[in-house]
């Protein structure tokens, strides 16, 4: 569930964060802050689920589900395809992230 949690997490996150470089960069209107606001603020609460007993580690774990999402925003929104580049350095993310969220810790 804590990477379903995480993925739902990345796409709020990069959502929110779009609107703003639509904004910015694309000169789209103001009105594309309101909507990612909204996903900035779903994207904090749903990192608030992860069950974990340390906010610094939820967080570092998410890091590497939100490069790996970030790589599939890049593709099916933007229309760029990731290169081996891009998908081996999302990879070695992911096996990071997983170390972190499986490593069997004393409680």
């Amino acid at each position: 569930m804590t990477y379903l949690i995480y993925i739902a997490a990345a796409l709020a996150e990069i959502a929110g964060c779009f609107s703003f470089w639509a904004w910015w960069r694309l000169e789209r209107s103001p009105l594309w802050l309101a909507p990612g606001l909204v996903s900035l603020a779903l994207f904090g609460f749903l990192l608030a689920l992860v069950d974990t007993n340390a906010a610094g580690r939820a967080y570092a774990a998410y890091g590497g589900i939100y490069m790996a999402a970030s790589l599939g925003w890049l593709w099916l929104v933007e229309g760029v395809r990731p290169d081996r580049w891009d998908l081996g350095g999302a990879a070695l993310c992911i096996i990071g992230a997983s170390v972190i969220l499986l490593a069997h810790r004393e409680a």
